[in-house]
C-alpha cells in the first residue's frame, strides 16, 4: 500500500471515529485507487461497508462487504456488515447464514448474538404471517424453508409446533436433497427437536429410521457426516437420560438391558462398522458415537450393560475395521484415523469390563477373530489378522499380547518384515513396532528387534518402511527413559536418528502418515535432552509439526503432545533421596543422572523459543478436534505444556492472546485427573497475574470457578492449593455473581479449612479469598450464625506477626463490621485480648494496618455506645487523637476516620473537645 493510501486510511479512521461517516466513505474510496495490495483493498472495502451501513445505503454496504470477503472469507467483521446490510435489504435468509457464522467463530459476541435473535424472531414473524402448516413453509424456496425450520426449532415451543405439523415428514424429504446446504438444515432441525426431549427423539427414530439417519452420516460429504453424527449424539443422550430416571430407585444389582430404541440405534452403528457403502468419514463417525456413548461415563456406576451388548453383539465387526488394510483390495474405505480410532474404541470397551470373566470373553472373540483369518491359505488373510493385532496393541495391549502369542504370529510377522510386497512389509514392521513396547513374554523383539530394524533401515529403498524402521529403533533407543546413563545407542547415534526423523518430517513430498510416524520417533527420541535442544532449534520442524497437528490426521495428536512434554520438560520426576543415592553408589547400584541440558536454564529457552515457534495455536487446534484419536492421555499431555508455558509469569499474556485461557477450560473438566489437576493449575497462574474479565471473557470466566475449587484438595500440593485461593481471591473481587458461583462451588468451607493451614503463605492466601468472599450477604450469615468460631478467629488473626495475615484478617473484619453491624457487640467476646489488638492495629507501622484498624474501630463505636466507652476509657482515645492531627495539609483518609471516630464519641456524650485547642477529654 502506498504512503498517501495508508494515510487516506488513518484520515479515514479518525473521521469515522468521530461521527462523520460521508468523510470517512470519502478517503476510503481515495485510497482504494491508490491501493495495488489485494488485503489492504479487502480491509479498505469493508470499512467503506461500515460508513454505507451509517448512511443507509444498505446495498452498496453488502456490495462492498462482499468483496471485502471475496478476498478473506475469514473476516468475521465483513461478514457482520454483510448480515446487518443485508438484513436491512429484507433477505433475511442470508442474513441469518452471515450472523451463524459470526456466532459459531466467537460463540461469546454479544452482539452476533444479538443480532442471530432478532433475525430469528424475524424469520419466526415472515413465517407465521404466511400461516404455519408444513405446505404453506413451501411458499419459501426450499433452502429458505430449510433455513427457517432451523430457526424455528432453536425454541422449545417452535421446535414442538415443528412437531406437531408434519415437519418431521417434511425433514425426511429434506434428508433426500442432493443440496448439502439443505440436508445440513434437516440435520441442525432435528437437533432442535431432539435435544433434552426424550418422547419426541423415540417417535423420531421410529419415523426416519435408523437407516436414514446412518446413510446420511455414511455419505461422503464432510460436514453433512459430522451434523449426522452430532443428530446421533443428541439423539443418544435423550434416550439415556430417560434411562437413567426409568431405574432410578430400584434395586442396584438388577442391571437393565438398553432400551429398544437406543439398542436398535447400536445395532446400526455396529452394522456401518464392515459396510462396504458407508465412507471413510461416516465410519470414523459411528466409532467416535460408539467411543461416547457405550462405556460409562462413571466407573461408580455399576451398570455395563451396554458395554456388554457392544462386545456380544458388534465386537467382530469392529475388528474387521480394525484388520482391514486400505490398500488392499478387500474391505471397507478408511481414512487415516480409522486404524487409531478402532484402538481407542476396544481399548474404551475393555476398560470398562468389571470382572475377569468378562475379560475373558472379549480375549475369546479377538482370538477367534485373528485365528480364523490366520488360518486361510491366503495370504492377503494372515495380512488382516497382523493388522488387526497391531491395532490391539495401540489399544487394549494385554488382549494384543495375547493374540501375538498364538501359534505361528509372531514368526510370520518377523518373516513379513522381509517380504518384498511393501504393504505386507508395512503391515509387519508397525506390528513389530507395536510389540516393542507391549509384549511382555515377547522379550526377544527387544534383545534380537534393532538388528532387524537397522537393517530394514540401511538396506530398505522405500522411505515409507525406512521412517517405521527408525521410529522402531527409536523406540528401543529410548528405554532408559530421562536418564543419561542409560542410553541404549554409541555416542552420537540417537542425535543421527532424530536428524532423519526432522528430514522427514519437513519433506512435503512424503505422505502425511509416514511425516505422522516422522513425530513418533521424535516422542522417543526427545527424552535425550541433546535431541530436544535441536528440534527447538530447527524452526522448520517445528513448523512442520504444528502443522501436523492442525492437519486432518488426527492420529498424530499424541505424538505430537509426547515431544512437546519431552522438550519442556514437563513430566513428572521423583527426585530420589540424597541419602538413598550415596547409599545406592556405596552398593554399586544404578544411580539415574539427569542430563546436563535438562537444567532449569535450558528448560526456560526452549520454552521461550517453542512460543516464539507458535506452539500455542498448535496446542489450540489440537484441543478443538473433534476425534476419539485426542484421548484422555492426550489431553494430560496438552495440559502438561500448558502448565510449562505459564510457568514465567511474562509469558502468560502470550499464552492468553492466542486462545490458551479457552483451551485450558475443557482440558481442566475432561481429562484425566492428573491432567484436569495440570489444567486447573494452568488456569489458576493466569488468573492470579492476568485481569481475569480480559482473559476469560463474557460467560467463559464463571466455567473456570470449578477447576480451581477442584485444586483445594488435600490430594493436591500446597502450590497448587496456594494458587488456588490467590486465583479464587480475584475472581471473588470482581462482582456478586462469580461469589455466588465461587458459593455454589461448595468453596467456602474448603477456604475455611485452609485458614488452619500451617504454612504462612497458604493461611494468608484463604483469608484473603475469605476477605473477598465475605462481601457476599450468604457469607455474611455463616458469620452471623451462632455457634461457631468464624468471628473468633479473624480477630486472632488480626494480632498475628505475620504482616499479609494480619491485613486480610483486618479486612475481612473491617467489611463485616460495616455489613453486619451486629457483629460488633460479639468482638468483646471472641478473646479478651480484642481492645489490645486493635489498638495494636492502630499503631502499626503500616499504613494498610492502620486504614483497616481506624475502619473497624469507626464501625464498632457507631454500632455500640457501650463498646466505644471501652474504647474512651482506654489507650484508643489518645491515638485516635495522635491520628486525626496526622497529615492534617492533605486530610489523609486514616486521619479524616479517625476524626470520624472522636465525633461519634462526642456524639454519645462520652467525651468533649477542650476550649481553643483540639484535644479531647473524657
Amino acid at each position: 500500500m502506498s504512503q498517501d493510501a495508508a494515510a487516506l486510511r488513518e484520515e479515514g479512521n479518525h473521521l469515522f471515529k468521530s461521527g462523520d461517516a460521508q468523510g470517512a466513505l470519502s478517503c476510503y474510496t481515495k485510497a482504494l485507487k491508490l491501493s495495488c495490495d489485494q488485503t489492504e483493498a479487502a480491509v479498505l472495502h469493508r470499512n467503506r461497508a461500515a460508513c454505507y451501513l451509517k448512511l443507509e445505503d444498505y446495498a452498496k454496504a453488502e456490495a462492498d462487504a462482499s468483496k471485502a470477503l471475496d478476498s478473506d472469507p475469514g473476516d468475521i467483521k465483513a461478514r457482520f456488515r454483510r448480515a446487518q446490510a443485508l438484513q436491512k435489504l429484507g433477505r433475511l435468509d442470508q442474513a441469518f447464514l452471515d450472523a451463524q457464522k459470526c456466532a459459531q467463530l466467537e460463540p461469546k459476541n454479544k452482539a452476533f448474538q444479538e443480532l442471530l435473535r432478532l433475525l430469528g424472531t424475524q424469520i419466526q414473524q415472515k413465517v407465521r404471517s404466511c400461516g404455519f402448516r408444513m405446505a404453506r413453509l413451501l411458499f419459501f424456496p426450499v433452502l429458505q424453508a430449510a433455513q427457517n425450520l432451523v430457526v424455528l426449532s432453536r425454541e422449545d415451543a417452535g421446535a414442538e409446533q415443528v412437531f406437531r405439523n408434519d415437519g418431521v415428514k417434511l425433514l425426511q424429504k429434506l434428508l433426500a436433497s442432493h443440496h448439502e446446504d439443505i440436508v445440513l438444515s434437516a440435520l441442525r432441525t432435528l437437533v432442535g427437536l431432539c435435544t433434552g426431549h426424550q418422547s419426541r427423539t423415540m417417535a423420531i427414530v421410529h419415523e426416519l429410521g435408523m437407516p436414514q439417519l446412518c446413510a446420511v452420516m455414511g455419505s461422503g460429504a464432510s460436514a453433512v457426516s459430522l451434523a449426522a453424527c452430532h443428530l446421533l449424539q443428541v439423539m443418544f443422550e435423550a434416550l439415556t437420560e430417560g434411562m437413567k430416571r426409568d431405574i432410578r430407585g430400584k434395586d442396584e444389582a438388577i442391571l437393565p438391558e438398553p432400551s429398544r430404541e437406543l439398542r436398535s440405534m447400536l445395532q446400526h452403528l455396529l452394522d456401518m462398522m464392515p459396510a462396504a457403502t458407508v465412507s471413510g468419514p461416516g465410519r470414523d463417525s459411528a466409532i467416535n458415537l460408539l467411543v461416547k456413548q457405550v462405556p460409562r461415563k462413571s466407573l461408580r456406576n455399576p451398570d455395563n450393560s451396554v458395554t456388554l451388548w457392544t462386545v456380544d453383539h458388534g465386537l467382530k465387526k469392529v475388528l474387521e475395521v480394525a484388520g482391514t488394510v486400505p490398500e488392499l483390495a478387500d474391505g471397507p474405505p478408511l481414512t487415516d484415523n480409522t486404524p487409531m480410532s478402532c484402538s481407542v474404541l476396544l481399548n474404551k470397551l475393555y476398560d470398562d469390563l468389571k470382572c475377569d470373566s468378562e475379560r475373558e470373553n472379549f480375549n475369546r472373540l479377538c482370538e477367534e477373530y485373528v485365528q480364523y483369518y490366520f488360518s486361510q491359505p491366503a495370504l492377503e488373510s494372515k495380512v488382516r489378522a497382523i493388522q488387526a493385532v497391531s491395532v490391539l496393541l495401540q489399544g487394549p495391549s494385554d488382549v494384543g499380547n495375547r493374540t501375538l502369542e498364538l501359534s505361528g504370529v509372531m514368526e510370520t510377522v518377523i518373516a513379513m518384515c522381509a517380504s518384498e510386497n511393501l504393504i505386507h512389509q508395512q503391515v509387519a514392521v508397525e506390528t513389530l513396532i507395536h510389540a516393542a513396547g507391549k509384549a511382555k513374554r515377547a522379550s526377544f523383539i527387544t534383545a534380537n528387534g534393532v538388528a532387524l530394524l537397522k537393517d530394514l533401515y540401511k538396506t530398505s529403498e522405500n522411505d515409507r518402511i525406512r521412517v517405521r524402521a527408525l521410529v522402531g529403533l527409536c523406540k528401543l533407543g529410548s528405554a532408559g527413559g530421562t536418564d543419561f546413563s542409560m542410553k541404549q545407542f554409541a555416542e552420537g547415534s540417537t542425535l543421527k536418528l532424530a536428524k532423519q526423523c526432522r528430514k522427514w518430517l519437513c519433506n512435503d513430498s512424503l505422505p502425511a502418515t509416514s511425516r505422522r510416524w516422522a513425530v513418533e520417533g521424535l516422542a522417543y527420541l526427545t527424552f535425550d535432552a541433546d535431541v530436544k535442544e535441536d528440534l527447538v532449534e530447527d524452526k522448520k520442524a517445528l513448523n512442520a509439526m504444528f502443522e501436523l497437528a492442525k492437519s486432518e490426521d488426527k492420529t498424530v495428536l499424541f505424538a505430537v503432545g509426547s515431544t512437546l512434554v519431552n522438550c519442556t520438560n514437563s513430566y513428572d520426576v521423583e527426585k530420589p533421596d540424597p541419602q538413598l543415592v550415596e547409599l545406592a553408589k556405596y552398593a554399586k547400584q544404578h544411580v539415574p543422572e539427569e542430563h546436563p541440558k535438562d537444567a532449569q536454564f535450558f528448560v526456560e529457552k526452549r520454552l521461550l523459543k517453542l512460543l516464539q515457534a507458535g506452539v500455542v495455536s498448535a496446542l489450540v487446534c489440537m484441543v478443538k478436534q473433534e476425534s476419539p484419536a485426542l484421548t484422555d492421555a492426550c489431553k494430560e499431555c496438552i495440559a502438561r505444556v500448558f502448565l510449562a508455558l505459564v510457568e514465567r509469569q511474562e509469558d502468560r499474556g502470550m499464552v492468553v492472546a492466542q486462545g490458551g485461557g479457552k483451551a485450558l477450560i475443557p482440558l481442566a473438566t475432561e481429562n484425566t485427573d492428573v491432567g484436569k489437576v495440570k489444567a486447573s493449575q494452568a488456569l489458576a497462574k493466569i488468573t492470579i497475574t492476568s485481569n481475569p474479565e480480559i482473559a476469560f471473557p463474557g460467560e467463559r470466566i464463571y466455567e473456570v470457578v470449578r477447576p480451581l475449587v477442584n485444586l483445594l484438595h488435600l490430594e493436591c500440593t500446597l502450590l497448587q492449593n496456594f494458587e488456588a485461593l490467590m486465583a479464587l481471591t480475584n475472581l471473588a473481587g470482581i462482582n456478586e455473581r462469580l461469589r455466588s458461583k465461587i458459593i455454589k462451588e461448595k468453596a467456602v468451607s474448603k477456604v475455611e479449612g485452609y485458614m488452619f493451614e500451617e504454612h504462612e503463605l497458604v493461611r494468608a492466601a484463604a483469608t484473603e479469598c475469605m476477605c473477598n468472599l465475605a462481601l457476599s450477604t450468604e457469607v455474611q450469615k455463616l458469620f452471623l450464625a451462632t455457634g461457631n468460631d468464624r468471628l473468633k478467629l479473624v480477630v486472632l488473626f488480626c494480632g498475628e506477626e505475620d504482616e499479609r495475615l494480619r491485613k486480610a484478617a483486618a479486612g475481612t473484619l473491617a467489611m463485616l463490621t460495616a455489613e453486619q453491624p451486629e457483629l460488633c457487640a460479639r468482638i468483646p467476646g471472641t478473646t479478651s485480648h480484642w481492645l489490645e489488638i486493635l489498638q495494636a492495629l492502630l499503631l502499626s507501622d503500616s499504613q494498610d494496618l492502620r486504614h483497616r484498624g481506624v475502619v473497624i474501630a469507626l464501625n464498632i463505636m457507631q454500632a455500640e455506645r457501650d463498646l466505644t466507652e471501652k474504647l474512651m476509657e482506654s489507650e484508643a482515645l489518645e491515638i485516635l487523637s495522635v491520628m486525626a492531627k496526622e497529615d492534617t495539609d492533605a486530610r489523609g483518609p486514616i486521619a479524616k476516620i479517625a476524626q470520624q471516630c472522636l465525633e461519634v464519641a462526642v456524639r454519645y456524650g462520652i467525651i468533649k473537645s477542650a476550649e481553643g485547642s483540639e484535644e479531647y477529654n473524657v
